[in-house]
């Protein structure tokens, strides 16, 4: 058990450290500058000073498709992304909460609680691979002992890695819950952000971005085209839900 939590906590730890220039380069960001961007900073800088940040770095994504994310290890290390599309598409009350919603996980330190998530779910992992090994190579038993040891590897095998992911993505979608009520309150425009979730989830159906599926659940909304998928195994929680809880119907 040791030495598979070692091994997850230093896979994860490079993951969650270079995590704004991994996420970032994956999906071929390009860093804007207050001249280039200028209402863009400006607004984002008011939202920052709101929330008690200190100012990310920004970054814009080529594509028309409408969506965002935020990633960093802390607030001192942060950055905003955003689609071209979502510049072109939101009028400013729905940016204004897509970008609070961004700094709402900035503030939660959500890149950190993903990290502890990833790094329990990769010790699991690892144990279970263990015991898969362990089962392979285990002889020199008796019959019964033998029996009992293969079935109780093969459940750990199959039902550990599957609980462990299951938490994960529950982990994710409450984070998603969390930033939305953070973000409403930081914009004060709760209305902004829920009509922004609802174009955002349309636009993404019709024209789902080309983005690496690890980067996924990083988006203010699912970026692939995945809406059949089953909840459970969903890194976002329903649109419907979100927007329910912002406007309180």
């Amino acid at each position: 058990m040791i030495t598979a939590l070692v091994m997850a906590i230093a896979m994860n730890f490079f993951a969650y450290w270079f995590s704004d220039k991994l996420a970032l380069k994956m999906s071929r960001a390009r860093e804007v500058n207050d001249a280039e961007a200028p209402a863009l900073h400006t607004m984002i800088a008011s939202l920052a000073g709101r929330a008690g940040l200190p100012k990310p770095r920004v970054y814009i994504i080529h594509g028309d498709t409408p969506n965002a994310f935020a990633t960093g290890r802390d607030p001192e290390h942060a950055a905003v992304a955003v689609t071209e599309g979502l510049l072109s598409l939101l009028n400013r009350d729905e940016l204004e909460g897509v970008l609070a919603h961004e700094l709402a996980h900035i503030k939660n330190r959500d890149i950190l609680i993903s990290s502890i998530a990833a790094v329990m779910a990769g010790a699991i992992s690892y144990l279970a691979t263990m015991a898969q090994w362990a089962m392979i190579f285990g002889g020199g038993r008796g019959e019964e002992e033998e029996g009992g040891s293969m079935v109780g590897s093969l459940a750990m095998m199959i039902i550990a890695p599957l609980a462990a992911t299951l938490i994960q993505l529950a982990i994710s979608r409450s984070r998603e819950y969390t930033a939305d009520a953070i973000g409403a309150a930081i914009s004060g425009k709760p209305q902004g952000l829920a009509s922004a979730l609802a174009r955002l989830e349309a636009y993404n159906q019709q024209l789902p971005m080309q983005v690496n599926p690890a980067t996924a659940q990083m988006y203010i909304v699912n970026p692939l085209h995945g809406q059949s998928l089953m909840r459970l195994f969903s890194t976002h929680p329903p649109i419907r839900e979100r927007i329910k809880r912002l406007t309180g119907q």
